[in-house]
């Protein structure tokens, strides 16, 4: 494959500082005796030790770099390896020479994005942890890193499978795997048209909150996105702290305040064709959002297996 990159072209793979990474590695497993003090939090890999991902580790090359927002930084990834796959929703172990904590980061980009052109992306919020912190202030294009996949969040249906409604609900940076599965969700819309596929697509409703329009990720994408098949992608952002004038072209699109149960109740009653389809809940963002969302949803009569969330900290 080759990779279409924003900046420059990936060279080669070969580096001493990545070659030690990619040397065989145990997954960091806490005991069971073992105690997290308030003093530390548990890193990423320790968090996601029960879920699965895969054993072997990927080399790659950073070959894009844009500012997706005042604090966040996007991240193109040139990843050559045929054997790398992923699944719309899930995360990379992100592994970068010289660093010894291990980054987690879930993957924004489609599944198709990869197999087209041999890239994924990432979108990094920038804090202190020392990956997320190298992203922002050593992270050069043709640094050269190592992934592997992981987790049990995504959305990842058979070809001609039964149809199923989606419902995504995002706050902050959770967007980015939400934003995969609305991709992904699209590209295989446009496979059934042209490929002139009888399988039937369930609707998506999308529900994206943040602080203020500046900090929507990918905002025209996604309108994007849902303006190319509008009888089945829907959006809607809501903004907690917006003080200034919005965009003519987002408010359409925006609502003050957070998601409500009002908000939810509305798109759960529309999606699921009157009980002909089953309706999938996929909730990201902070944990307190993802508390509140699902007992919501709870509260609506959702399903508690209908209901699939992935906490970041």
């Amino acid at each position: 494959m080759t990779a279409r990159c924003w900046l420059k072209a990936a060279g080669s793979f070969a580096s001493p500082g990545l070659s030690a990474l990619l040397r065989p590695l145990a997954l960091s497993q806490p005991s069971a005796g073992r105690r997290m003090t308030s003093r530390r939090k548990p890193d990423h890999v320790e968090r996601t030790a029960s879920n699965s991902r895969q054993t072997t580790l990927f080399p790659a090359r950073v070959c894009g770099i844009v500012s997706e927002s005042d604090s966040v930084r996007r991240l193109r990834l040139a990843v050559p390896d045929p054997h790398f796959s992923f699944k719309a929703g899930q995360w990379v172990d992100f592994f970068i020479p010289g660093v010894a904590t291990v980054g987690g980061f879930s993957i924004c980009s489609s599944p198709a994005l990869l197999r087209r052109e041999g890239v994924i992306e990432l979108a990094v919020k920038h804090t202190p942890h020392p990956p997320a912190h190298w992203i922002h202030h050593t992270c050069t294009v043709d640094s050269e890193v190592a992934v592997r996949v992981g987790g049990d969040f995504f959305f990842d249906p058979a070809p001609c499978g039964r149809a199923v409604d989606l419902l995504l609900v995002a706050g902050g940076v959770g967007i980015n795997p939400l934003f995969s599965i609305l991709l992904h969700a699209g590209d295989l819309q446009r496979h059934r048209l042209a490929g002139g596929q009888s399988c039937a697509r369930g609707a998506v409703r999308l529900c994206y909150s943040a602080k203020s329009a500046d900090d929507l990720l990918f905002k025209r994408s996604i309108i994007r996105v849902c303006s190319e098949f509008p009888r089945l992608l829907s959006c809607d952002f809501h903004l907690t702290r917006q003080s200034e004038d919005i965009d003519p072209e987002l408010r359409p699109f925006v609502s003050d305040g957070r998601v409500s149960e009002q908000v939810l109740r509305e798109h759960v009653e529309s999606l699921g064709s009157r009980g002909e389809r089953e309706v999938l809940c996929f909730l990201c963002g902070p944990p307190p959002m993802i508390e509140s969302v699902s007992s919501q949803l709870l509260h609506l009569g959702v399903a508690p297996h209908r209901i699939l969330f992935e906490k970041w900290w």
